[in-house]
C-alpha cells in the first residue's frame, strides 16, 4: 500500500503516520509538509513545499492507494473568507490534483464532529467543513471517507500544536479512563484514528461519513 499524508506534524496526522510505519502492508509513505519532520524510515520520504496551493508538486504522486488529509486549522481569529481559503479551497484543490493521476485512490478527510452537511447552518466552521465534505464526495476517487472525531486522546508522546489544546489534554488526562468506561464510544485516541484510517483503505466501510462510534468500530475491525 502506497499512501500520502498531509498534516503529519499535527496530532491526528502524526498518529496515522506512526500506525502506517508500523503496518506491514504499507510499503511506501510520502509526507507532504511545509517543514521537514524529524523522522527517518526506509519507507518514508518527504516533500517539503512552502505553498501547498501550487499543486505542481503533486505530479510525482501517481498510482497511490490512499491519501490521509489531516490538515486542520483553528477557526479562532479567522474571518469566514480566511477559513474558507484554508479549509475548502486548499483541500479541494489538492484533492482535484490527486484524483487525476490516482483514480484508484481512497481519500480520507479529517473533518470534525458537528460538521454541517446541509451547508446552511449558522455555525461558520461547521458549514464550511460541510461544503468541503460534499465537494470531496463528488470527486472520482475509488472511495472517500469523512472522519468526524470529537475528543481525541493523544498517545505515544504525541501533542497538539495548539497551546490551548495542550493545556486541555493535560487537565483531562486523569479523566480519560473514566470517560472511556462510562461512554466508550465518545473518545478516540491518535492510535485508534490511525488504525481506522488504514482499515478504511484495506476493506472499506458501509458509510462515507464516519462519526466517533464508526471510527471506534473500524479501529476494532468491527462493522
Amino acid at each position: 500500500m502506497k499512501i500520502v499524508i498531509f498534516g503529519a506534524s499535527g496530532m491526528v496526522g502524526e498518529g496515522v503516520l506512526k500506525e502506517s510505519l508500523l503496518a506491514s502492508d504499507v510499503t511506501h509513505i510520502t509526507v507532504i509538509a511545509r517543514k521537514k519532520l524529524d523522522r527517518i524510515d526506509a519507507k518514508l520520504d518527504q516533500i517539503i513545499i512552502h505553498d501547498l496551493y501550487k499543486t505542481e508538486y503533486l505530479q510525482s504522486i501517481q498510482n497511490y492507494d490512499a491519501c490521509f488529509f489531516c490538515i486542520g486549522q483553528s477557526v479562532t481569529r479567522l474571518t469566514e473568507e480566511e477559513y474558507q481559503h484554508v479549509t475548502y479551497e486548499l483541500t479541494t484543490r489538492i484533492a482535484q490534483a490527486l484524483v487525476t493521476h490516482n483514480p484508484d485512490m481512497t481519500f480520507i478527510y479529517v473533518s470534525g464532529s458537528g460538521t454541517d452537511s446541509s451547508e446552511s447552518g449558522k455555525t461558520m466552521w461547521a458549514r464550511i467543513k460541510g461544503t468541503t465534505e460534499n465537494a470531496l464526495l463528488k470527486m472520482d476517487f475509488k472511495a472517500v471517507y469523512l472522519f468526524r472525531p470529537a475528543i481525541i486522546q493523544p498517545l505515544d508522546g504525541i501533542q497538539s500544536k495548539t497551546k490551548s489544546y495542550r493545556l486541555f489534554y493535560r487537565i483531562m488526562k486523569p479523566f480519560f479512563p473514566i470517560f472511556k468506561f462510562v461512554v466508550p464510544n465518545s473518545i478516540l485516541t491518535t492510535q485508534s484514528i490511525g488504525i481506522a484510517m488504514l482499515n478504511a483503505v484495506r476493506r472499506g466501510y458501509s458509510t462515507n461519513i464516519l462519526e466517533v462510534k464508526d471510527i471506534v468500530k473500524l479501529s476494532n475491525n468491527v462493522e
